[in-house]
């Protein structure tokens, strides 16, 4: 798995090493010494992906307050 900055991924790329991080740790080819790491890495990438659901949620309502502030 090529590992690069949480930061530096897209949401679709976040939201697709999760799923395989999750089916990694589902198989039976889960190295227990790599657990923790997987765990880690996951919680970095939920982290990034709920904070970018949240600001485009935050925006997406600004836009709407602004559009329907317009037409009345």
């Amino acid at each position: 798995m090529d590992i690069k900055p949480v930061k530096e991924l897209s949401y679709n790329e976040a939201i697709s090493e999760l799923g395989q991080i999750l089916n990694y740790m589902q198989s039976e080819k889960c190295d227990i010494d790599k657990l923790s790491e997987c765990t880690r890495r996951a919680t970095e990438l939920i982290k990034e992906c709920r904070s970018r659901l949240t600001t485009t949620d935050e925006e997406l309502r600004s836009i709407l307050q602004q559009f329907e502030s317009t037409n009345q």
